[in-house]
């Protein structure tokens, strides 16, 4: 039987692919009593916190990322009633931990 060899060459790198995010997430929200739904998407190479406004009003939210040995980034979202935002935060060095501190009002 012959064998491909860029063939091998895929089946040896699709676990390198398929490796799951190594690094955990800490999210410290404060919403102020405002209905927003929070969720993050982790990945090897970004973290993407998605931002969804339930109330009837308009919402800023300031998100602190804290990801060392990366410096902390600071980014401030709009968020209309019924929308959702994506924030993204790309890994610019290797990541053991990031925290995201999201403070709405």
């Amino acid at each position: 039987m012959k064998t491909v060899p860029w063939l091998a060459l895929a089946v040896l790198l699709l676990p390198a692919a398929a490796r799951a995010q190594t690094y955990t997430v800490d999210v410290r929200p404060d919403l102020n009593d405002l209905d927003v739904k929070i969720e993050t998407v982790e990945s090897t190479t970004a973290l993407v916190v998605r931002l969804t406004n339930r109330t009837a009003q308009p919402v800023r939210c300031v998100l602190v990322f804290d990801a060392p040995p990366q410096n902390k980034r600071r980014t401030k979202q709009n968020v209309a009633p019924g929308e959702t935002r994506q924030v993204p935060f790309r890994a610019r060095r290797k990541w053991f931990r990031v925290q995201v501190d999201v403070e709405c009002r």
